[in-house]
């Protein structure tokens, strides 16, 4: 699945690390005979960015010297918030992609090089000369993953994780995993966008972005109360299905349509459970994440659905039984822009039902 459009060029990271290494010490010094970073927090009206720009993200303190002309984004949540600010000519790849991108930002995603389908190398990253490293996971950016946050900024590059993977979350080292100890909310989405906006120097537009997902979220949570229904999140694995917990991306679509998660009783973000257990809590209606990728059993809707209609328990399933499915992206599954996306659809299916009240 790595089906990266680059290759490895001879003595090219010798000469990035050597040029970064340069910028690090030029960097150094300037910030100590500087006292004055601005903060990603602007004031009320504030249009533009100051440097050095501090951040603080995730338990670190990034500084951003300029605004970033080679940004590498290693995850599809990460890459549609820069390319919805029109950074795309400022992007000199993207990585780890579960589904196709948004239709409204796929012209400007062709002009950027995809480094990998799933996670791409260290290396790969590195041979594209980035100054800015943004994600959306700390299981992509973080142990186990492409590398840590330490290793770009050692060579000079700020890394950039979006607080939907840490803020009130106490483990974001495993991909989507980890426990939620508070529910996430759209706050977190829209901070990422202020953030990478004010890094980015394109605040003005960041705001209006903001803006316009805010009156999408009311327009569908507005319209629909389906008290009384009940959801099932699955994601991927058919031998032992990732579903969706209380508390991530899915529990916001769960209560802007006033409805109840089955299960909703764990603070796991994507906890494995048995077709038994499913079974048993019965849920009105499936929400499917069908995913272009196909890295586990389950990722495409069509084997979902075979499954679903063929095994013994699964067919004892009343949303099975009424085909009661609720298509969505992997991606509207996931703490994004795209969580907005994933409202909408489950919205229009209970509609469509007459299960809205």
């Amino acid at each position: 699945m790595n089906n990266s459009i680059f290759t490895a060029r001879p003595g090219r990271k010798s000469v990035l690390r050597f040029g970064v290494a340069l910028a690090v010490a030029a960097l150094t010094v300037t910030g100590c005979s500087s006292g004055d970073e601005a903060t990603a927090e602007p004031e009320q009206g504030t249009a533009t960015s100051a440097y050095p720009l501090t951040v603080e993200n995730c338990g670190r303190t990034l500084t951003i010297d300029a605004p970033p002309q080679r940004a590498v984004s290693l995850n599809q949540g990460s890459t549609e918030i820069l390319l919805s600010l029109g950074l795309a000519d400022r992007m000199v790849g993207t990585a780890t992609w579960t589904d196709p991108v948004r239709e409204n930002l796929a012209a400007d995603n062709e002009t950027v090089p995809r480094l990998a389908d799933n996670k791409p190398s260290f290396e790969v990253v590195l041979d594209t000369e980035p100054d800015f490293v943004s994600a959306s996971f700390g299981g992509t950016l973080g142990p186990g993953g492409v590398a840590e946050p330490a290793q770009f900024e050692q060579l000079g590059v700020p890394a950039y994780l979006s607080p939907t993977d840490c803020d009130g979350k106490d483990d974001n080292s495993v991909n989507a995993d980890g426990n939620r100890t508070e529910p996430l909310t759209m706050d977190a989405v829209y901070k990422e966008i202020r953030d990478l906006a004010a890094i980015f120097d394109v605040r003005e537009r960041g705001e209006q972005f903001v803006a316009e997902l805010e009156q999408r979220y009311e327009d569908a949570s507005g319209q629909v109360n389906a008290n009384g229904v009940s959801l099932a999140y699955w994601f991927a694995d058919i031998e032992t299905p990732y579903v969706a917990g209380c508390c991530g991306s899915s529990g916001i679509i769960t209560d802007s349509v006033g409805a109840k998660n089955v299960f909703d009783d764990t603070t796991n973000e994507w906890p494995q459970v048995s077709w038994e257990s499913i079974l048993d809590r019965d849920p009105t209606a499936l929400v499917l994440a069908d995913l272009s990728r196909r890295s586990i059993t389950g990722d495409a809707l069509d084997s979902k659905i075979e499954f679903l209609e063929s095994n013994p328990v699964t067919q004892r399933l009343s949303a099975v039984q009424n085909q009661r499915y609720i298509v969505v992206n992997g991606a509207d599954m996931n703490p994004s822009i795209r969580t907005i996306d994933g409202i909408e659809k489950v919205a229009d299916a209970l509609r469509e039902w007459n299960l809205d009240n």
